[in-house]
């Protein structure tokens, strides 16, 4: 039950195979809220189909503290739609979203709820440094500077996502009705002033992680496609200058066997590699335009952002009106937990990270 008097914090995370995790994360997360008891809290967790065990632990907790909220999905609605429908249920007058695998410090939270205090809508933690190696970052950084460069609004370079949000701004998140935000972008293209608090970024501790090369790949043309129109400019203007070479191409060619009519032979390579030329920018061009199209797809067919299986600690008649991207039907709603229940099969779905929106 809600304080009278107090203010309400709603802090949201996703997790996917978190088991070795959401233990220390919900001990994190109520230290620090017993650390400020100026503001009532609640701690709403959604599970993408994990089946590790994951679900089992967060059972128990529900159990133990009324304040921790889950939220157990059908099947593995993936690391986008899964992160930002929870996102949507918050009902505080502020909204935290962070990752479960313990990246994000929890202990930055009070920071942000000191620059909410002076105004700001959001507030938002920034990745100065990581202790991530390889490769990755540095694609990362790359890509970043890429987007800033190319997108039609300035982007925050080094947003992970994790943050404060004003229920202000969930409530024009819910307006937008996206079924697949870039959450970055949508933070940018809004306009709002961001409260930005630098930090240094962990790797994980336990467990794996879930992103894989394809889940950047996916979060990067999400956010090419959803912010920029330079692709499709790029395949007009490639194009256009492959046409207009091949043109030049075949002039040349064509002026130099009149010429040279006995003595010049073209052969076959020159057709053959100026074929494959043409069909690899076709491919690329389809493909770009095809990007466009999926996301416009997307949008029209307007399904779910996920099906819910279960719903613990939710109290009926608190909860928000706006959640239409939950089951129709909406899921029983328990008064508490039951028994913890072993870990499901993984189904074919299964695989991709649901830790944190884009």
């Amino acid at each position: 039950m809600e304080e009278v008097g107090k203010k309400f914090i709603s802090i949201v995370t996703a997790c996917y195979n978190e088991a070795e995790n959401i233990e220390l994360l919900h001990e994190r997360l109520t230290n620090v809220m017993l650390s400020m008891p100026r503001y009532d809290y609640e701690i709403i967790c959604i599970d993408n189909k994990s089946t590790d065990g994951t679900r089992d632990k967060i059972l128990t907790i529900c159990a133990k503290d009324p304040k921790f909220k889950a939220i157990f999905n059908v099947r593995n609605f993936g690391h986008i739609r899964s992160p930002w429908h929870a996102l949507l249920q918050a009902k505080g007058e502020a909204v935290v979203f962070l990752c479960s695998d313990l990246e994000d410090p929890p202990e930055l939270i009070p920071r942000m709820i000191e620059k909410w205090e002076e105004g700001y809508k959001l507030a938002m933690a920034v990745r100065e440094s990581s202790d991530e190696k390889g490769l990755y970052p540095i694609l990362r950084n790359v890509f970043y500077k890429v987007l800033d460069k190319f997108s039609d609004v300035r982007q925050i370079t080094g947003l992970t996502g994790f943050g404060l949000y004003d229920q202000e701004v969930i409530k024009v998140f819910r307006q937008l009705d996206d079924p697949y935000p870039y959450a970055r972008g949508l933070i940018a293209e809004l306009g709002w002033e961001v409260a930005r608090i630098p930090f240094h970024k962990e790797v994980r501790k336990s467990g794996k992680t879930k992103n894989s090369f394809f889940t950047y790949f996916d979060m990067s043309l999400l956010a090419l496609v959803n912010h920029s129109k330079v692709p499709l400019r790029f395949a007009i203007f490639t194009g256009t200058g492959v046409s207009v070479l091949s043109i030049l191409v075949a002039i040349y060619y064509l002026a130099r066997k009149l010429l040279f009519w006995d003595q010049f032979q073209a052969g076959v390579a020159p057709a053959l590699i100026g074929i494959f030329f043409l069909l690899g920018v076709l491919f690329m061009v389809v493909g770009i335009v095809g990007e466009y199209v999926g996301l416009i797809v997307t949008h029209v067919i307007h399904r779910p952002l996920v099906i819910e299986e279960s719903r613990f600690n939710f109290r009926p008649g608190v909860f928000p009106e706006p959640a239409e991207t939950a089951d129709p039907e909406g899921p029983v709603e328990p008064e508490g937990p039951p028994e913890p229940q072993s870990a499901e099969k993984p189904d074919e779905n299964e695989g991709r990270d649901g830790s944190g929106p884009s």
